[in-house]
């Protein structure tokens, strides 16, 4: 049985330290834009707005990841203590909020260059399980979003958590939301999917909800949120409403001619 007992730490210059969360945040943007550049972007004028995008998109996912956090998660707590909003650093991010951050900031971007921002939107869609597998990676390294228990031949140890053996549902994220998700979204795309904008859009948000909301019976739910409606997690009811929204996406998009 494997133990986690990984330093978050990546590496430390005098006393600044590059944690692993930091280095997945980086790797996913930087190989996705690269990505996007070399292979998917066809169209010129995307391609020639699509690094000054760059910088509307990470703060969409910062300020979106950090007030999705807060709304969805921890809103009593950052209530009362209002100044650890800004301590990004002590964790507390989600993802469903940064992809809220990211659709704000794409139709903002866009709107502003009088473009679809779907022609954008669909891009990030294509490359966002690259960032989706560091992240997780990242996840497991620091030992948190861990499973449940489990005497599974391949469960983990956290030891920073306890000693009991657990899913390492983290990887399973990986896997799904991230190399699988990165596949069949390449597989639509070659489809020529990306023709109708919107459309590899809507496929994410729904493969990526089914992926997270299957994930979550095997992870631990916040502690401060638990089991809600049904026993379902807040993830799990946030995946459902994401993926009612891909749904709608998807069908509009393929009606229209």
């Amino acid at each position: 049985m494997f133990i986690n007992n990984f330093d978050p730490v990546a590496f430390q210059i005098m006393s600044f330290e590059i944690r692993w969360y930091s280095l997945a945040y980086i790797l996913g943007i930087v190989i996705g834009w690269i990505l996007c550049k070399k292979i998917f972007i066809k169209n010129s004028d995307i391609s020639e707005k699509f690094d000054d995008y760059i910088t509307y998109l990470i703060i969409g996912i910062i300020l979106g990841g950090r007030i999705g956090y807060i709304v969805f998660y921890n809103f009593s707590y950052y209530l009362d203590n209002f100044l650890d909003i800004f301590k990004i650093w002590q964790g507390g991010m989600s993802f469903h909020g940064g992809l809220l951050g990211i659709i704000v900031s794409s139709y903002i971007f866009a709107k502003k260059n009088n473009q679809n921002p779907f022609f954008y939107l669909d891009q990030v869609s294509i490359v966002a399980p690259v960032g989706i597998f560091f992240g997780r990676l990242a996840n497991f390294i620091n030992s948190e979003l861990y499973g449940t228990t489990s005497n599974v031949p391949w469960s983990i140890i956290f030891i920073k958590v306890d000693n009991l053996s657990r899913h390492p549902s983290q990887l399973y994220e990986a896997i799904l939301e991230g190399l699988i998700l990165f596949i069949i979204l390449i597989y639509f795309t070659n489809k020529n999917y990306l023709n109708k904008p919107g459309l590899i859009s809507g496929l994410f948000l729904i493969f990526y909800s089914i992926f997270r909301f299957f994930v979550e019976f095997f992870r631990v739910p916040d502690e401060q949120i638990g089991y809600l409606i049904l026993s379902l997690t807040m993830g799990q009811i946030i995946s459902l409403v994401f993926a009612s929204i891909g749904i709608t996406i998807f069908y509009l998009k393929n009606e229209i001619k």
